[in-house]
């Protein structure tokens, strides 16, 4: 499954959802660093912290990479092949 973080509320919301049990010191980072990008530092600086979390947990897809139904070849009927 994919999930797009496309604002703060959404890492908030993924963050407030990772299990406890699965919570170290980068979590804490890019946590801290999602609390002050209200104000205290630019949101830049919040989304590499939660990036490199992400990159950690092993759940950061390369959002360069199109997924393979984007780059399907058209079946003529307005979808993709299988």
């Amino acid at each position: 499954m994919v999930e797009e973080i496309e604002c703060l509320a959404d890492a908030f919301e993924f963050l407030q959802e990772w299990p406890n049990n699965r919570r170290g010191p980068i979590f804490d980072t890019a946590f801290r660093a999602w609390q002050r990008a209200y104000g205290q530092v630019p949101i830049s600086v919040a989304r590499e912290a939660f990036a490199g979390f992400a990159r950690s947990a092993k759940t950061l897809e390369d959002a360069s990479a199109a997924m393979p139904w984007m780059t399907a070849q058209k079946t003529g009927r307005g979808g993709v092949t299988a």
